[in-house]
């Protein structure tokens, strides 16, 4: 059977399909992604597919594939970039890579949080153009965690290994808003309260949730009114959760006291995107999952994921939808 991989993955994780016995692999040999005409070349006739985040597999791309597609394997753990409707009606499983990026995720929020609230980025620049000259009382203040409280919007996986990382630093008040309580919120004595109270009391807020019809543009110039203009808002979710352009004039007009973003719309986002202007803005290129061990085992899960579904077996980790 055919595979098409959209991106150059380690050799490790080719080798898994290679020494498989059940696969002919075609991969896209680079590091930057492939255009759409070479995407729709090379699923031509392919069994399985192998994709990332940043390829949209759609029903152009299912029709050029052809009948023969039986399953996608994407390097994930969103799957936005897919239209599941399409997917659905024509009989294709789908793998996807949840659990295994939840802890190098969680650590990136968390230091992207402080390096927002302490404002590392502009005191690196501040050493590395002379703007450091001698110590002063009130100089490269930013906001501390301790004694603080943080709000999460999306107390899952991720949200609740953000939230055990957070509670050594002090933090006074857990609280979270979604649609139900999380039993499992206990365990760091986060509040589950409406969104209008995490969002008026918190100095932190924390996006963490999922894409969904209800949370795209959920960030918006209403939800920036609402939170404190001393708070800092940090989000490593997705990029069109937030509405960049409110967000933006939130940061210049004292509204909100700074941002931390991993992900953003579109990414990567332009150089002279006013975001980028700005000293209280940190924008990091979604390195959420990037260590090198997080990214091994992701790759190899897809693999296995894709085998599992050439060969109709149960998948280590099947989206079901």
């Amino acid at each position: 059977m055919k595979v098409f991989l959209t991106r150059r993955i380690p050799e490790e994780a080719i080798k898994i399909l290679q020494t498989s016995g059940v696969c002919e692999v075609s991969m896209w040999d680079s590091d930057e992604p492939l255009s759409r005409a070479e995407l729709l070349a090379g699923v031509q006739g392919a069994d399985g597919l192998l994709c990332m985040l940043s390829d949209k597999i759609d029903a152009e791309v299912l029709d050029a594939a052809g009948p023969n597609l039986k399953v996608i394997s994407t390097l994930s753990v969103g799957y936005d970039h897919l239209v599941l409707e399409e997917i659905k009606k024509r009989g294709i499983r789908v793998g996807y890579t949840p659990d295994v990026l939840t802890d190098a995720t969680a650590e990136l929020t968390v230091a992207l949080l402080l390096a927002t609230a302490r404002r590392l980025p502009e005191g690196i620049e501040e050493v590395k153009n002379g703007g450091w000259s001698s110590w002063k009382p009130l100089w490269m203040c930013g906001h501390g965690l301790s004694g603080s409280t943080v709000g999460i919007v999306g107390l899952g996986r991720i949200g609740m290994a953000i939230a055990r990382r957070l509670v050594p630093f002090g933090v006074r008040r857990l609280l979270y808003s979604g649609r139900a309580a999380k039993a499992e919120a206990a365990e760091v004595k986060a509040e589950f309260v409406p969104m209008d109270t995490l969002l008026a009391d918190s100095d932190f807020i924390v996006i963490s949730c999922s894409l969904t019809p209800e949370t795209q543009g959920m960030c918006d110039r209403n939800f920036f009114r609402r939170m404190k203009s001393t708070a800092v808002f940090v989000n490593s979710s997705r990029g069109a959760v937030v509405n960049q352009e409110d967000l933006y004039q939130a940061l210049t007009t004292g509204q909100l006291a700074a941002a931390g973003l991993d992900v953003t719309t579109p990414e990567p986002l332009p150089t002279d995107h006013p975001l980028l202007t700005l000293k209280n803005c940190v924008v990091l290129p979604h390195i959420g999952s990037a260590t090198y061990s997080t990214r091994g085992v992701m790759m190899a899960l897809a693999a296995r994921n894709l085998l599992a579904g050439l060969r109709d077996t149960d998948m280590p980790s099947e989206l079901h939808f």
